[in-house]
This record gives structure tokens, C-alpha cells and sequence, in this order.
């Protein structure tokens, strides 16, 4: 069983990874609004994983004989001004969920909580290429002006992410 300080720190994490999906879900819906499928297509399977990585922490803590305690999700920002904005604000999501982790890494640590820091080890490296994945696409982005029509083919290229697992 999971000492109680890590229970509510899990919990809120769920909570998070819930809102991360939800916000993923409303930068597709923004990305369908400019046409641009392959971008809404990304940010839809971005939705779902988040979605997986929070089902991965509620079915950890429920195996560990814990309740998960579940409160209403914030409404995420719907307001974008471009795709690039879209990508820039996914970096600074993801950038956010990493401090969460460590934080949650760090705790288990302190409790000698081993198997906990041993499942959030796989979310530490999930972390590290959640964030370069989003980088590289910023990067990219930041090669075409706004107005561009290579845009498209990024946009093409983004359309081909396989739905995770």
C-alpha cells in the first residue's frame, strides 16, 4: 500500500495526465478549425496517450490496494493564435508534466518506496522524449513562416502518427 502523501500526489497526477489529454483534445479541435487534419490528426493521438499514461497511474495505485481520488478537470485554453502557438504551448505543457514527475520520482525516493519510483522511472523517460518530440516539430516550425505553404507538408507528415498503444 502506498503511504498517503504519495496516494494524493498520484491522484493529482491523474488528475493532470486527464487535463493533458483534454488540453491535447483542444488544440486538435483548434488545428481542424485552420484545416490543418494532419496537426488535429498529432494532437489527437497526443490526447490518447496522455489518456493511457493516466490509466497507467490509476490501475498502479488501485494493484497497490489504493483509492484514487478523482476531482473535476480544469477547461483547457481553446484559444490559439496559430499552429505554431499550438506546438509552443504543448513544449511548455509537457515542460510542466516533467516537473510533476520528478517531483513524484523525488518523493518516492525520500519514502524508499522503490516499486513506485521503478514505475515512474518509465514516465521520467517518457517525459524525455515527450518533449523532444514536440522540440522537433517546433524546430521545424520555426523553418516556415507562418504564411507558408510548406506548412502543408508538415502538416501531411504530422497526419501519418500511428495511434499508441
Amino acid at each position: 500500500m502506498l503511504n498517503k502523501k504519495m496516494e494524493e500526489m498520484l491522484s493529482e497526477q491523474v488528475q493532470f495526465e486527464v487535463f493533458s489529454s483534454y488540453l491535447y483534445l483542444s488544440m486538435s479541435a483548434f488545428c481542424h478549425s485552420i484545416n490543418l487534419k494532419g496537426f488535429g490528426h498529432w494532437m489527437r493521438q497526443q490526447s490518447h496517450e496522455e489518456h493511457h499514461h493516466a490509466m497507467k497511474l490509476f490501475d498502479y495505485m488501485i494493484e497497490r490496494g489504493n483509492w484514487v481520488s478523482l476531482s473535476s478537470v480544469e477547461k483547457p485554453s481553446h484559444r490559439f493564435k496559430s499552429v505554431h502557438d499550438v506546438m509552443e504551448k504543448s513544449l511548455e505543457h509537457e515542460q510542466k508534466v516533467t516537473v510533476q514527475i520528478h517531483k513524484l520520482y523525488e518523493l518516492a525516493g525520500q519514502q524508499k518506496d522503490y516499486a513506485t519510483q521503478i514505475m515512474l522511472q518509465w514516465f521520467v523517460n517518457e517525459q524525455v522524449e515527450e518533449e523532444a518530440t514536440v522540440k522537433a516539430i517546433i524546430d521545424k516550425l520555426k523553418l516556415i513562416p507562418e504564411k507558408s505553404s510548406a506548412i502543408l507538408y508538415l502538416d501531411k507528415e504530422l497526419g501519418k502518427r500511428a495511434p499508441t498503444a
